[in-house]
């Protein structure tokens, strides 16, 4: 623009210029850069990728870990629990010495091994 409003002119070396960029693109000679603008989106693409399937595969693996810790504790609290219940049968008397006992170590293993769960999730998570 010019300081009166009109346009600017065009010199020759704009439109030799212009006709330069218009003739290559046409031939192809620019190919090259839309062949690496394409290679440069294919690599983001696939980074994104790898970064999506190793968050799914941390994920996968936190749940496959938290079953067997679920597991482990059900098989190591079940003749725990079998024990208990079997000398709460057999003595019939919760006075007992060795009722009290079972008892007492029936309800303090599985509230320490759940402290130190809560502890070890607590201490990973925050």
């Amino acid at each position: 623009m010019t300081a009166f409003g009109g346009a600017k002119p065009v010199s020759s070396d704009d439109k030799l210029c212009a006709n330069r960029d218009l003739i290559s693109a046409l031939a192809g000679n620019q190919a090259n850069r839309e062949c690496a603008v394409a290679h440069r989106t294919r690599r983001v693409v696939l980074a994104s990728l790898g970064v999506m399937q190793d968050q799914k595969a941390g994920r996968k693996q936190v749940r496959c870990v938290a079953l067997a810790s679920i597991l482990l504790v059900i098989l190591g609290l079940g003749p725990l629990a079998w024990w208990v219940t079997y000398n709460l049968m057999s003595v019939g008397h919760v006075g007992e010495l060795s009722c009290q006992i079972s008892l007492i170590v029936g309800i303090l293993c599985p509230s320490i091994l759940a402290a130190a769960l809560v502890v070890g999730w607590a201490r990973h998570r925050f």
